[in-house]
């Protein structure tokens, strides 16, 4: 994997780089997927019941389109890891030489962000710490479902089968992104393979390709 340009923070926030390479992680390609029942097309909402997740972890790489504070287009490149156990999510970033560029825990109560020679940064909820430190909000706990995929339980969502195998989810829209499934793994292994997260406003693109 190649890294095209990673931003580095400015001091205090070196907002772009890492901005675009965290976004993009937590997008992420994240890979080792978990077996998962898709959702036909239906709009659900906020009441849906999703299983609790237990111990279950990704890895994969990840491609990241975004505009920085000046309306300029980066691109970031890299690797990640996903491992969730109970309500606690922790997301590491790398580049494809394998250095951490990042690390994100995030659990109902609390979210830290950890940078290389840097003090641990915490908040309340990891969209707030990520807003305060990247200058953007990353959809983490939306990915936690997304990646079964299923629409998250927390607010309205449309999603839509794929004609040529109606098992399994082509596409959802929630909470102002949109969630392409591009490939799903083979037999005998499950889950996703390949997917895209969009949003307009601003404008983001992400690319995941989840390793098996």
């Amino acid at each position: 994997m190649r890294i095209s340009r990673l931003i580095s923070l400015p001091r205090a926030p070196r907002g772009a780089a890492l901005a675009s390479t965290f976004a993009a992680a937590a997008v992420v390609a994240l890979a080792g997927c978990a077996s998962v029942k898709p959702q036909g097309p239906s709009t659900s909402n906020a009441a849906t019941s999703v299983t609790a997740q237990t111990n279950r972890s990704y890895q994969g790489r990840f491609a990241v389109q975004y505009n920085d504070q000046n309306s300029q287009q980066r691109n970031a490149y890299g690797n990640f890891s996903w491992q969730e156990t109970g309500d606690t999510v922790t997301l590491q970033l790398r580049n494809p030489l394998g250095q951490t560029l990042a690390v994100v825990t995030s659990s109902p109560s609390s979210a830290t962000l950890e940078l290389p020679n840097r003090q641990p940064l915490t908040a309340d909820n990891v969209s707030t710490l990520m807003q305060n430190a990247l200058g953007f909000a990353l959809p983490v706990e939306g990915l936690r479902y997304w990646l079964q995929p299923s629409p998250a339980p927390t607010s309205r969502a449309k999603t839509e089968k794929d004609p040529e195998q109606p098992s399994r989810l082509k596409q959802i829209t929630q909470d102002g992104w949109t969630i392409d499934y591009l490939a799903y793994a083979e037999a005998p292994a499950t889950g996703m393979k390949r997917l895209n997260l969009s949003r307009t406003e601003p404008p983001f693109d992400i690319k995941l390709v989840l390793d098996q």
